[in-house]
């Protein structure tokens, strides 16, 4: 049994092989592209809209709900970045239905890359709001004996990241397997019911968590200041 996509070598382009991770990854990458562009391709400001644009609309108005929320500024700024992050995963955690799919959110692998990109995210938008100054003055509050700190602290919650979402996506597939090989009918299609719920989750709190340490970095610590919705 493989635990991870990462050993599922499916073919080699030249010297490098090419496992069921990265090939996973363009698949979701691909729907996603399509995805957009199919539905994005006539939309319409009339009273009567198709019902893909009207499901997305839904989805878009939802996660800039949930950005407000989380973030409690604007949420035009996070929106590419906080929703293409939870589309890519959520994607990736749905199509465990197809048969043969392995999703690339069980690699280590991706999960760190998935968190290593929050974690350049942001300063980069805490930079953008504050200014190079004022924000990397942040790390040395209270005091600038608290920088390493502060910096153990962005690297600490970058691991967290990856390691939550790893562990719970790898811990499904881990006792999907072992369900699948001692009863192999009734019990495996309630726990990939369970998966596809658990993988939203997860879709959902990685999103959150990126955004909040985002909203974070990008406004000043006491700041209690908040944007009107």
């Amino acid at each position: 049994m493989k635990l991870s996509p990462d050993e599922a070598v499916l073919w080699y382009w030249g010297p490098i092989p090419i496992n069921a991770t990265i090939a996973f990854t363009w698949l979701v990458m691909a729907i996603l592209v399509l995805g957009s562009y199919l539905v994005t391709r006539r939309l319409r400001e009339e009273a009567e809209i198709p019902r893909w644009q009207n499901l997305l609309e839904i989805l878009v108005n939802g996660m800039r709900d949930q950005i407000r929320s989380a973030s409690r500024q604007e949420p035009g700024a996070y929106l590419p970045f906080v929703g293409t992050l939870f589309l890519f995963i959520a994607v990736a955690n749905l199509l465990a239905v197809v048969p043969g799919y392995q999703a690339p959110t069980a690699s280590l692998s991706t999960a760190v890359a998935l968190a290593i990109a929050v974690m350049v995210a942001v300063p980069i938008f805490g930079i953008a709001r504050q200014g190079l100054f004022a924000y990397l003055v942040e790390y040395l509050k209270p005091t600038v004996f608290m920088l390493p700190f502060n910096i153990i602290g962005e690297i600490s919650r970058t691991i967290a990241l990856a390691v939550r979402l790893y562990g719970n996506m790898m811990s499904g597939s881990v006792i999907g397997a072992i369900l699948l090989g001692i009863v192999p009918f009734f019990f495996p299609i309630l726990l990939q019911l369970l998966g596809l719920i658990t993988g939203l989750v997860q879709a959902y709190i990685f999103a959150v968590l990126g955004m909040v340490y985002i909203a974070s970095a990008g406004a000043a610590r006491g700041d209690d200041k908040t944007s009107n919705p």
